[in-house]
């Protein structure tokens, strides 16, 4: 093993694994050190293996429209443990992706603990030893672990957190879901789809409340027609089990209670810093957030933290771009990465994506915009595709012309995102973007469409 080396990485997930192919790209040595496997928490127990059910699900949700366009299935019942295996070797054949990739550049990995115990030092525990190693720069990237909140009987069998209910091998008949965000409402529409009843309980007053008003409404209002049961502005007191669990909560001043073959806790995750450092070492705090500074150094100049880790969006491709600014912020590269504008996408049915700010944002910044919105049941790709309603609306600066914020509700947003990313990082106005063309019939059509709204004649 090396004893001293150029970087650690502490945590090879999408945002310590980046970082450390960046820093063996600029010929630095480099060690990563990951205490559970490859690819951290998106790979293994996150985006990955969500999204490959979430294929599934969307698959037989297909299959049962195709008699609507003359096409006859004999639809027989799905595996869920073939699903479950199908899971696994996508995730397995990443994971030896990553690997390869790490190797191929010369990184070292550590299958272990790190834990740092001065500003350049880190101690290792594996299975087979304990050792040190020596670091001109070390960087954090440890991620976050499911917040669980202090209910009474959040520790009976059955109630799960999304790392546990990934593994699951067989359905429940009714899942019921603590928390209506991303997690909680991703995972209703993977387990609705396959057949199960799922009851979702938020405290918010609409699902994934830090939305654009218009898609948590939208998005609240396509999930109730799908048949998922939702309680909004509701409060969890506590969870009973006798036969089968009884959630007992509170909702429009009423006191509820539901009953379910399991429970998903899906409340948000937290910082994960257990152990991650000595007592010798004093890193500046905000409760578990790792504080850092524009250039994600921590108080110790020589160390630095990306990720879910010091807070903020919790976001694979953040952690990423986060990664790479940080080790060519060290090795004394320009940042490459634009951090100010972040595209953030769920994976429901539609899906949504969302980049820049809001109408109401702008107006609260006493900037003068104004919004427009293209609704996609008129796009033909939509319409042909027999997709739910969905809309594709833009926030334009009215003095400059240039796009500062846009938010989508339809098929395929989480790819078209993209495109209005590089619109708003770039300053590009809607006359420049409107030059591009657009092929037909495509779902970007709609971007095209909502950028003709703005012209001015």
């Amino acid at each position: 093993m090396s004893n001293k080396v150029d970087l650690v990485v502490i945590g090879s997930g999408p945002g310590g694994y980046p970082a450390a192919l960046q820093a063996a790209k600029l010929g630095k040595k480099v060690v990563i050190i990951e205490k559970r496997a490859l690819g951290g928490t998106c790979l293994n127990r996150g985006c990955i293996p969500t999204k490959t059910l979430l294929h599934a699900a969307e698959s037989i949700e297909e299959l049962k429209k195709m008699e609507t366009i003359g096409i006859t299935v004999h639809y027989k019942a799905f595996d869920m443990s073939q699903l479950i295996d199908r899971k696994n070797q996508v995730v397995e054949s990443l994971k030896t992706g990553i690997e390869s990739s790490l190797k191929k550049h010369k990184i070292e990995i550590v299958d272990g603990v790190g834990k740092i115990i001065s500003k350049h030092c880190v101690e290792v525990k594996t299975k087979e030893a304990t050792y040190t190693i020596e670091a001109n720069y070390i960087l954090i990237a440890t991620g976050s672990i499911a917040s669980i909140p202090p209910i009474e009987g959040i520790d009976l069998d059955g109630v799960m957190t999304s790392d546990e209910l990934l593994d699951l091998k067989s359905l429940p008949s009714h899942l019921l879901i603590i928390g209506g965000g991303v997690i909680g409402v991703e995972f209703a529409s993977i387990y609705h789809a396959l057949g199960c009843e799922v009851t979702i309980i938020e405290m918010a007053d609409y699902l994934i409340s830090n939305l654009d008003k218009e898609l948590s409404r939208s998005l609240q209002m396509i999930v109730k027609k799908k048949g998922i049961n939702i309680f909004t502005t509701s409060k969890v007191n506590k969870i009973t089990k006798d036969e089968i669990l009884s959630c007992h909560f509170e909702a429009n001043g009423k006191l509820l209670q539901q009953s379910a073959d399991m429970i998903l806790v899906a409340t948000g995750r937290k910082p994960y810093i257990e152990g991650l450092y000595t007592d010798n070492m004093h890193f500046e705090l905000n409760h578990n957030t790792l504080l850092v500074n524009k250039n994600f150094q921590s108080n110790y100049q020589n160390i630095y933290a990306i990720g879910d880790v010091i807070g903020g969006m919790q976001l694979a491709h953040l952690a990423t771009a986060q990664g790479i600014n940080a080790v060519n912020h060290m090795f004394k590269k320009q940042a490459t990465m634009n951090v100010s504008y972040v595209p953030s996408c769920i994976y429901t049915n539609p899906e949504i994506a969302s980049i820049g700010i809001t109408i109401d944002e702008a107006k609260k910044e006493n900037i003068n915009a104004k919004a427009y919105k293209y609704t996609m049941s008129a796009n033909g790709k939509s319409f042909l595709t027999m997709q739910e309603r969905g809309f594709i609306k833009i926030v334009v600066d009215v003095d400059t012309r240039k796009l500062i914020g846009a938010q989508m509700m339809c098929a395929r947003a989480t790819d078209m995102i993209s495109e209005l990313s590089q619109g708003i990082v770039n300053g590009l106005t809607v006359e420049e973007m409107l030059s591009v063309i657009h092929p037909h019939p495509t779902f970007s059509e709609g971007i095209y469409e909502v950028l003709s709204l703005t012209a001015e004649y």
